[in-house]
């Protein structure tokens, strides 16, 4: 249940702090009386996907190296999956940068 709770908990963090990527801007005083919230939303987004992605990634190589531990014959079946997540984690993780890039360009 606990788990659960911080899955939840990730995701409303997620969510909110991406707000004000979607905010519209009316005039010019509205605009840089946001860049603040703008540079935050930024900064939290590229924080909690190197958080989530690094995470992702240690529990990816972590599961694959048990299950070449327990069945060294099945290395082969095993390591092209593996690499193949890494490289879609990854990939989610340089799409949250380029977010972030492009919110830090409003200001």
């Amino acid at each position: 249940m606990r788990n659960i709770f911080e899955k939840m908990t990730l995701i409303l963090v997620a969510l909110v702090s991406s707000l004000p990527a979607f905010a519209e801007e009316v005039t010019a005083t509205t605009s840089a009386g946001n860049s603040g919230m703008l540079a935050i939303g930024a900064g939290l987004a590229i924080g909690i996907a190197a958080f989530g992605g690094a995470q992702a990634q240690s529990k990816t190589a972590a599961a694959a190296l048990e299950g070449i531990a327990r069945n060294p014959a099945a290395q082969d079946k095993i390591f092209t999956p593996m690499i193949v997540a890494l490289a879609l984690i990854e990939a989610l993780v340089i799409l949250a940068f380029l977010i972030a890039l492009f919110i830090n360009n409003k200001i």
